[in-house]
């Protein structure tokens, strides 16, 4: 696993791409969360809405969209 770069906008919308894709195949946003952490991402709940992580080094990625979060 690479160690995501501010700068690396195409990388960001791969991994953004990947974390939606299996939000439309699951069931609920707990079975959500558990297939992101297959692929190296945690889903963060926070005051300012749900934030997509890496697992291994917590480099943030994004802030979820709330309508795709629910």
């Amino acid at each position: 696993m690479s160690i995501l770069l501010n700068q690396d906008q195409f990388a960001k919308a791969k991994i953004i791409e990947l974390v939606i894709g299996e939000c439309t195949k699951t069931l609920s946003k707990c079975e959500w969360k558990h297939c992101s952490a297959g692929y190296g991402y945690v889903i963060r709940e926070t005051n300012a809405g749900d934030v997509l992580e890496t697992i291994p080094y917590h480099v943030e990625v994004c802030t979820l969209l709330a309508e795709i979060a629910a």
